[in-house]
């Protein structure tokens, strides 16, 4: 039985047939509360039902095939011999299916219910993709049927079923049958968005038949062309709402800060180095652009050392040279503070004058300082989000930096923004030490031009990473030994500030134990996120003066601590830090001529922490990291909605897509170029699917 509605696809999931209150429930507990929502419930995968080539008659024959390194799709049947959870960031459940002839691994990811289904001793059918994951047969979140012993498993037909996300009360089979209830009246129901002219140039199949061969694919071919279609139309949505962002930036009014020769030699000179060529570029590019009455919008990339304050730096004296403001955002007070510590010691004995402000500044010196920055009588004000409260309001901002910027969201962006006197806009500089894959930079930074410092200044030595286990922390600390008795400096980064009861280590305790123990005699100290600024300055004064020998601390030493002296570093538990984290950890050593080692000392329990620490030991190059990163955890956890101010894709794979992601970025300028503001005829439907998704996350209120 089918549902014939008009208005069938606002119609709730509830109204079609077998869908009882208790399953209404459950479909809304994965989103889904009308028939739109359903047929936007997209399968994540295909697969055949049955088929020569698909099932394998023992285990032993699968893991023969040369395929199986493919992620090949097969049905297998056997007993369940083992059955373990594992914790990590990714919690699992992990399965062993033996049949005689071999064992094929089973991995549940979100499926917690399982462990009431999988036991020792139960024998059933697995379907799913095998490949082989370091050297084991492998099948992730397969479809498990129990059969009875010495039985038959039920005859299947011959067709390709999808495959859903789904829960303990909705399983993908059922979740598959209400779809099919549906499918034909919603497709009739869902309107063309592009011309016919454009999908034949493009190869694209209609909208109408890509929803239906996504949920009912006559073949694996059918269900890829649907999903092409899809995942093609997320894509261009995204980067027609970035173009119409572009052309709207080029209509505001931004002041014009030029310099020519003279004043470019007069801000170079007064660095104590000389530029990279890529520091030389990066700035140049930032300063053609702040000539300009249109708005920069720049984003800054840069490995960990590379350079990239210094070249904001010079950035926010071209606006000061211009008898304008500029001011820098940070993500937290100590790298706020850090940031104001070394523009002042930097601009010592000029005329630039120099202000901070925090949450933390005592009301007076914060009201005062607020007053100064109005009146125009601070040149460079750097804070926090501080700098976004109402009360402040600037003489003349001309620039504003964000540093560390995926710490901030959108409307965070825009606040600062908006800081500059009425009528103006001011330039924006965006900073991050964490590379951007190319795909991530033409969806979530694509209304931004990227400037980018491959290299590292010269005089920079390579750091080497190794990855000891934690029965082998002893040889990490004769290391760092040796090398204080040779006048170098450590640091010693914990995942605690105190005792967590998980066991964990935690700043105090290993404190106490490498001063009573490995580190004996040896002058350390603490250091955390919780310390007062005052005390964290002080202990930073000391080491950088190397009164310190180590540094026993949190990540909080994680960005902005520049020691050259530090040639060590030791990372506890550094499983449990993120790929991006560990990196920018290990820049905070070999700063100078002398290099530097950074120690990873750790247990991993997890296939991802394992990849992690595989990973960080591969390689010190940023931009081969963050790639690593994305494969690793996926876009959604790197740059998620809230931080991006974008939703998620529901089809499309930054990380598979890239050649997709270019022809839909190229289409789209072409389209706005044609039409601005999507106003003309036939293009109603495209403007409100634009506006629909971006218009609040990308500020286009004014299009309307």
């Amino acid at each position: 039985m089918t549902v014939e509605r008009t208005d069938i696809l606002a119609e709730p999931v509830e109204t079609i047939p077998g869908v009882t209150a208790l399953r209404a429930r459950a479909f809304h507990e994965l989103g889904v509360r009308t028939v739109g929502d359903l047929v936007r419930h997209f399968p994540f995968r295909v697969e055949a039902e049955h088929g020569e080539d698909t099932v394998a008659s023992h285990i032993a024959a699968l893991e023969a095939k040369p395929d199986a390194e493919k992620s090949a799709n097969i049905a297998v049947r056997g007993t369940i011999a083992a059955v373990r959870p594992a914790f990590g960031k990714r919690p699992r459940l992990e399965a062993t299916l033996e049949d005689g002839t071999g064992n094929v691994r089973l991995v549940f990811f979100n499926m917690p219910w399982m462990r009431g289904k999988l036991h020792p001793g139960r024998q059933g059918v697995v379907e799913g993709k095998a490949k082989l994951e370091r050297g084991y047969l492998e099948i992730v979140n397969p479809k498990w049927t129990e059969v009875v012993a010495g039985s038959e498993p039920t005859a299947r037909s011959d067709r390709m079923r999808a495959v859903y996300p789904s829960s303990e009360a909705l399983p993908s089979r059922t979740i598959e049958q209400t779809v099919l209830k549906v499918i034909d009246a919603a497709c009739a129901a869902i309107p063309e968005v592009l011309p016919l002219e454009f999908l034949l140039e493009r190869g694209l199949i209609g909208l109408r038949r890509a929803y239906r061969s996504m949920h009912a694919p006559e073949d694996e071919g059918a269900f890829g062309a649907a999903r092409t279609r899809l995942a093609y139309d997320e894509l261009l949505t995204l980067q027609l709402a970035v173009a119409i962002k572009r052309r709207m930036r080029s209509a505001q009014g931004a002041p014009a800060l030029p310099i020519g020769a003279a004043i470019e030699r007069e801000i170079l000179a007064r660095f104590p180095y000389e530029f990279t060529a890529d520091q030389l570029k990066t700035f140049r590019e930032i300063a053609r652009d702040l000539g300009e009455t249109q708005p920069m919008n720049r984003l800054l990339q840069g490995d960990v050392g590379a350079g990239k304050t210094a070249v904001a730096l010079a950035s926010m004296l071209v606006a000061v040279t211009n008898r304008h403001q500029a001011a820098m955002m940070a993500p937290t007070e100590l790298l706020a503070e850090q940031h104001f510590a070394s523009i002042s010691r930097f601009l010592a004995g000029t005329n630039v004058r120099v202000g901070l402000l925090t949450g933390s500044l005592p009301a007076g010196e914060r009201a005062l300082v607020r007053d100064l920055v109005e009146l125009g009588q601070i040149d460079i004000v750097v804070g926090t989000h501080a700098l976004l409260t109402g009360d402040v309001k600037f003489h003349a901002l001309a620039l504003a930096v964000v540093d560390e910027q995926h710490r901030f969201g959108v409307a965070q962006r825009a606040e600062l923004r908006g800081k500059a006197p009425a009528g103006q806009t001011p330039h924006m500089l965006v900073m991050t030490a964490t590379p951007i894959p190319r795909t991530l930079s033409l969806t979530v930074y694509g209304d931004l031009d990227v400037s980018t410092i491959k290299h590292r200044p010269k005089d920079r030595a390579p750091v080497h990473t190794r990855v000891l286990s934690e029965s082998r922390s002893d040889d990490a600390y004769k290391f760092v030994k040796e090398r204080i008795d040779r006048g170098e400096q450590a640091f010693i980064v914990v995942p605690a500030v105190e005792e967590s009861g998980i066991g964990l280590k935690d700043v105090a305790s290993h404190l106490a134990k490498l001063e009573s123990g490995a580190l004996k005699g040896a002058r350390l100290a603490a250091m955390h996120g919780r310390m007062k600024p005052d005390e964290r300055d002080a202990i930073m004064d000391r080491f950088r003066a190397g009164e310190i020998d180590a540094l026993v601390a949190t990540v909080v030493i994680e960005v902005g601590v520049d020691v050259p002296n530090a040639t060590v570093m030791v990372i506890e538990h550094a499983d449990r830090f993120g790929l991006a984290q560990l990196h920018q950890l290990r820049g905070r050593v070999g700063r100078g001529p002398k290099g530097g080692v950074c120690v990873l000392v750790a247990d991993p329990t997890t296939d991802d922490g394992r990849a992690r620490l595989e990973a960080i030991r591969s390689t010190d190059d940023g931009f081969r990291i963050s790639e690593l990163d994305l494969a690793i955890r996926g876009p959604g956890e790197l740059f998620g909605a809230k931080q991006s101010g974008l939703p998620p894709f529901k089809v499309a794979d930054l990380t598979k897509d890239l050649g997709l992601l270019e022809r839909a970025r190229n289409d789209a300028s072409d389209w706005i170029a044609r039409s601005p503001l999507l106003a003309q005829d036939g293009e109603h439907l495209l403007r409100r699917k634009v506006l629909g998704t971006y218009g609040e996350a990308l500020g286009l209120g004014d299009v309307g």
